[in-house]
């Protein structure tokens, strides 16, 4: 039965909680208000069944949540001149962080859900939600220059802009769903009739597809987002068998069993398969999708102990996993597009102690394709190698997480190969794989300020808690990355664009000393190369005039546009102490950066990890030079 006067009650008990809660998740009030208002539009096309759940918020809230982010332009806020300072630092402080964290933090401090509900809201399990949560209070803290106390005094401030907001009355919420619905019936019929009558394939708004305004309703309804399309036989367009078998998977760990988990549309659950992956689809406009997962486990047997006959039981352990993910674009320049917001997924990846190790461009291999290399340093230690391709208007990607040993190269490459072959000839698809050629390239822009490093491209450092947190990019009045020996600026007359940022591990208690330091800056080449070599030579001359301070060159190279030199340096504070410092200076061209590292006790990183930051800087300044 569906009963309007429960409905009403749900709707007007309901819907200021919901709008608070899309507002604080995207700082743009119109879309928090269309977007929960479409929800209860839905919300009463299938009243029958949501009317009898016992936490209609579950079914209601994504909707809400996730139309309000499609909708919003970023960072509307600062367009709201009515909206107070408090506010603003409130939602800029908010836009920060990544939109799993943000969510988790809103839902923490405006809902009334457990830890384990907002765990399953977000795709996570319990632990790894937990640990997101505490880094996204430590960032907001950071950001907001507040204590973690205030965060939720500061989030239910931000229901203030939203006092003015009218809202249609339920019977209108109640027309439009009732309209929603004849015309999703209208639609089913007309199908099913034209598929009898009419010869080739058909593209059809299936019966789950969802408008997104109310003025929308009286119109052609919108097709759903990756709503599995079909032809005129019932089979759907990417065949499962075009997707890797187990047999094949077998060339991203030997000695493994490869045992296929799920074949799968993607559209149950949170949609994320594969480390990194941010969003649910590369391309929300696209036409359907086809997902697999494997878990590769070794099995060994294990001894019980007592007794002279032993007895053993096998024990099995899943040492790696992986999924391959297909997209259908509705043409190549949208599958374009997907390929590279794929590519920026894992280019810029946001998992909490992941770092970009290499990025690889792939010829002959589709019409794109990329090959990623990361590792992932939190409790258990693995490495990510991802594969992208491009095919017409397919995109396929292949990740495999693994906790022993990485997948090669030979095998990435070969593994993608065989992805985009299984597609070729099938609908959609381009150009086919033939023998693959990959070529190490800078690491993609991912949106950060020239020349500077990202969150992404660290390290691991021992003994530390949580992720690594940068603060904002900021003009380089003072550089923390210079050590007294060398007392480097990047102030004075001929030096443009100076910027400095650091990096930090807020969760760690007492590390005041720890923390990562680039300075970046841009002037003449002539001008650029003698600031390099002044540095060079303060610190040679340092390390032979200061008996309390020992120099050891780490690397060093040149060429007529570059310059790196990297060092680890110990400086005698007294006769008890002395203080270790990891620095480097790099040239690209009229860019030039220092970079500079303060352990704390034993938290540190090793020196062959610091030497490949520095080679990433020299990647990373490209841009800055080029930049003019």
């Amino acid at each position: 039965m569906r009963s309007p006067e429960t409905f009403d009650a749900y709707y007007v008990e309901t819907r200021t909680r919901l709008l608070h809660e899309a507002y604080a998740l995207t700082g743009d009030a119109p879309a928090a208000r269309a977007a929960v208002r479409d929800a209860f539009v839905v919300a009463w096309h299938h009243w029958r069944k949501v009317g009898q759940l016992d936490d209609r918020d579950a079914y209601v809230r994504p909707l809400a949540l996730g139309r309000a982010r499609r909708r919003h332009t970023a960072r509307i806020w600062h367009r709201d001149k009515s909206l107070d300072p408090e506010a603003r630092s409130t939602l800029d402080a908010l836009s920060k962080l990544s939109s799993r964290q943000r969510e988790l933090l809103v839902l923490n401090g405006l809902s009334a859900l457990t830890l384990s509900d907002m765990a399953r809201a977000v795709g996570l399990p319990r632990a790894d939600a937990e640990r997101e949560l505490q880094t996204a209070s430590a960032q907001f803290s950071l950001h907001r220059d507040a204590p973690t106390t205030e965060i939720p005094r500061l989030l239910h401030g931000l229901a203030a802009p939203l006092e003015d907001i009218r809202w249609p009355r339920a019977t209108v919420i109640r027309r439009a769903g009732a309209a929603r619905r004849r015309t999703h019936t209208v639609i089913g019929a007309g199908v099913a009739t034209a598929a009898l009558l009419a010869s080739g394939s058909l593209v059809a708004t299936g019966s789950n597809a969802e408008t997104t305004s109310l003025s929308e309703e009286k119109a052609t309804p919108a097709v759903t987002v990756h709503q599995p399309r079909t032809d005129t036989t019932g089979e759907q367009i990417i065949d499962e068998d075009a997707l890797l078998s187990s047999a094949q998977l077998s060339r991203f760990g030997s000695g493994l069993e490869w045992t296929e988990t799920s074949t799968t549309d993607n559209l149950s659950g949170n949609g994320l398969l594969a480390p990194c992956q941010r969003e649910r689809f590369a391309d929300p406009d696209g036409v359907t999708a086809l997902a697999r997962t494997w878990d590769g486990s070794t099995t060994r047997v294990v001894k019980r102990p007592g007794g002279k006959g032993r007895r053993t039981r096998e024990v099995t352990r899943v040492e790696s996993t992986a999924v391959q993910m297909v997209e259908m674009s509705r043409n190549e320049r949208q599958a374009a597009q997907g390929f590279e917001t794929a590519s920026l997924w894992f280019a810029g990846c946001i998992d909490p102690r992941t770092q970009l190790l290499t990025t690889r461009t792939v010829k002959r291999v589709g019409d794109q394709a990329r090959v990623f290399r990361l590792r992932s340093w939190g409790k258990v230690p693995a490495t990510i190698t991802v594969g992208t391709a491009r095919t017409g208007s397919l995109v396929v990607t292949t990740a495999v997480r693994s906790r022993g040993r990485a997948v090669g190269d030979k095998a990435a490459l070969t593994g993608l190969a065989a992805a985009v072959n299984g597609l070729c000839g099938a609908e959609g698809a381009g150009r086919c794989a033939g023998r693959a050629r990959a070529t190490t390239t800078a690491p993609l822009d991912i949106g950060t300020p020239p020349g500077l490093l990202s969150v992404v491209d660290l390290p691991p450092v021992a003994r530390v808690r949580g992720p690594w947190v940068g603060t904002e990019p900021e003009r380089a009045r003072s550089n923390y990355a210079a050590t007294r020996c060398d007392r480097t600026t990047f102030q004075g007359k001929g030096i443009s664009k100076a910027l400095t940022r650091t990096f930090l591990f807020p969760e760690t208690p007492d590390a005041s000393q720890l923390g990562l330091t680039q300075t970046v800056g841009a002037m003449k080449q002539a001008r650029a190369s003698a600031f390099v070599d002044q540095v060079r030579t303060r610190i040679q001359q340092c390390g032979r005039a200061n008996l309390g301070t020992s120099v050891t060159q780490l690397e060093t190279r040149s060429t007529r546009t570059t310059d790196l030199s990297v060092w680890a340096l110990t400086i005698e504070l007294n006769d008890r102490q002395s203080f270790p410092f990891l620095m480097a200076i790099v040239r690209d061209g009229t860019a030039v950066s220092q970079l500079g590292f303060a352990p704390d006790r034993t938290m540190t990183m090793s020196r062959a990890d610091f030497v490949a930051l520095s080679r990433r800087v020299l990647e990373r300044l490209g841009r800055l030079d080029s930049s003019g």
